[in-house]
């Protein structure tokens, strides 16, 4: 099946209720979601289920949650034998990824997440990290608002598409940094509602930290390409996939890049496996000639297999003719 990947959401894409279907509907989810609340010692499953909100949104909770929910959806289309030709995720998405792509247990996935969510969290006093997406503007554009912003560091963060960048860092430059976007013409520069400043230099203690984690976990060599965030290139070797995994807790998301490659590598198809439609949305300013499929429930889950069962028929005629 030439063109389709795989794409894994990362945090902004959690709600209570997420998995909850897919779990009732079929056994091979149900697992997934058995085998996390044996590995991590309590019900996360009920956190992904009924919540309540403001538990499920402790960075802590989340991380493992999200990666847990887009297993659950990714083993329904491994069941029906949809393999993808690449895989990718969006910041915590890449460890759901590499879980697909065969380069780690999700168990060590499950575990490292919590850390990293744990980690993340102490990095940071509450209060004195912030993001922030700027909307409506070049992305170099962004940059140099953030190297003009005064009260501490602040930098892109998420280099999402043409028409959106995540900045992080210190809350009163981040503030500084929306103040002077908005005056300089972005369609609309906003506070997001996270609980530390994600991929910037604040969060080098928790990549300390998390780097031990990882040096003592195995990776394997994957089974399907990734393209990194960290590098917006393609990896295919266990110690690729560490190695970027260490480097992209300071460092910028770069989605925007990360797409055009997988594009120029010949995707047409993209399935955001995984609760909401962020990425989906990301895509579609990114480039529309690309066909967008999301696997959150029962209802995308068909969806998404008639889809591909069609770009399997359409290849399998190219092939003939």
């Amino acid at each position: 099946m030439g063109g389709v990947v795989f794409l894994f959401p990362g945090q902004g894409s959690q709600f209570a209720g997420m998995g909850r279907e897919l779990a009732d509907a079929f056994p091979a989810a149900r697992t997934v979601f058995e085998e996390a609340d044996r590995v991590l010692g309590f019900p996360l499953s009920q956190l992904c289920f009924s919540g309540p909100e403001e538990q499920l949104k402790l960075t802590e909770n989340t991380q493992p949650a999200l990666l847990t929910v887009s297993i659950a959806a990714y083993r329904l289309l491994e069941e029906k034998g949809v393999r993808p030709n690449f895989v990718a995720g969006h910041s915590l998405g890449e460890y759901s990824a590499l879980v697909a792509a065969g380069a780690l247990k999700f168990a060590d996935a499950l575990r490292l997440v919590r850390q990293r969510g744990k980690y993340m969290q102490e990095a940071v006093p509450a209060g004195q990290g912030a993001m922030a997406a700027i909307l409506g503007m070049p992305p170099g554009r962004v940059a140099e608002i953030c190297r003009k912003a005064d009260q501490g560091t602040v930098a892109p963060a998420n280099l999402n598409s043409p028409e959106q960048t995540v900045i992080s860092g210190d809350a009163a430059a981040v503030k500084s940094a929306v103040e002077l976007a908005s005056a300089s013409g972005a369609k609309r520069a906003v506070m997001l509602p996270v609980s530390a400043p994600f991929h910037s230099e604040l969060m080098r203690p928790a990549q300390e930290r998390l780097e031990k984690d990882l040096r003592a976990t195995q990776f394997a060599d994957l089974k399907i390409p990734l393209v990194t965030n960290v590098d917006a290139g393609v990896i295919t070797t266990g110690a690729q996939a560490r190695e970027a995994l260490i480097r992209q807790v300071t460092l910028p998301v770069r989605w925007e890049e990360s797409i055009r490659e997988l594009i120029e590598e010949g995707a047409t198809t993209f399935v955001e496996v995984g609760p909401g439609r962020v990425l989906s949305g990301l895509l579609r300013q990114i480039d529309r000639s690309v066909h967008t499929l999301n696997v959150e429930d029962p209802k995308s889950l068909q969806a998404a297999l008639d889809r591909l069962a069609q770009v399997r028929g359409g290849d399998a005629e190219a092939e003939a003719s």
